[in-house]
């Protein structure tokens, strides 16, 4: 599988859920496990984007493995009904709009220069409209903003379009 086919996988993982008796089966520590390993192979560099995206999402393995393990060992409660389970819900939050943010521009980084243009600049607005109605669907959840159902739907099509675009850029040479 190509890199950047990885990390749309990885996304894949991350941002869908298939649930069976609540437990979600797209293990999210797995999917940014995916991310990693896209981000190893496009990596020249430790101080390259392409390795702060992958410093990123190795912290993101970290922070979702100790919120599934958190969830596990107190299925009583919810995450959000804990103070440990809010702030771990948070940091996996923003860690995980950090990383989309990051990944993204280590792709746009690579595709601007080389004159895609066209698909960069659709990935630039796609990543600033995942990650700007992510963190505005954080406020609502903590009622600072009441977004209804609009905010919801999209960045569900936000998230969907900008692992579609990653799919198609797969193919692109100078990402693979």
């Amino acid at each position: 599988m190509r890199p950047v086919a990885k990390i749309a996988t990885g996304f894949v993982f991350v941002f869908g859920a298939f649930r069976l008796n609540g437990f979600d089966l797209l293990f999210d520590p797995v999917g940014w496990g995916l991310c990693v390993s896209g981000l190893f192979w496009l990596e020249r560099s430790v101080d390259d984007p392409f390795g702060r995206a992958r410093l990123a999402a190795v912290a993101m393995v970290c922070a979702s493995l100790v919120a599934t393990i958190v969830s596990l060992a107190d299925s009583s409660r919810t995450l959000s009904t804990s103070s440990l389970g809010e702030v771990i819900g948070i940091a996996n939050t923003a860690g995980s709009l950090i990383t989309v943010w990051l990944v993204s521009d280590a792709i746009i980084r690579q595709m601007r220069p080389r004159g895609a243009t066209s698909p960069a600049a659709l990935l630039d607005v796609l990543r600033w409209a995942v990650v700007s109605l992510g963190a505005l669907g954080v406020l609502a959840g903590y009622g600072y903003a009441d977004l209804g159902v609009f905010a919801l739907v999209a960045w569900f099509a936000a998230i969907v379009a900008l692992i579609v675009l990653l799919y198609h850029s797969a193919r692109l040479p100078y990402l693979a």
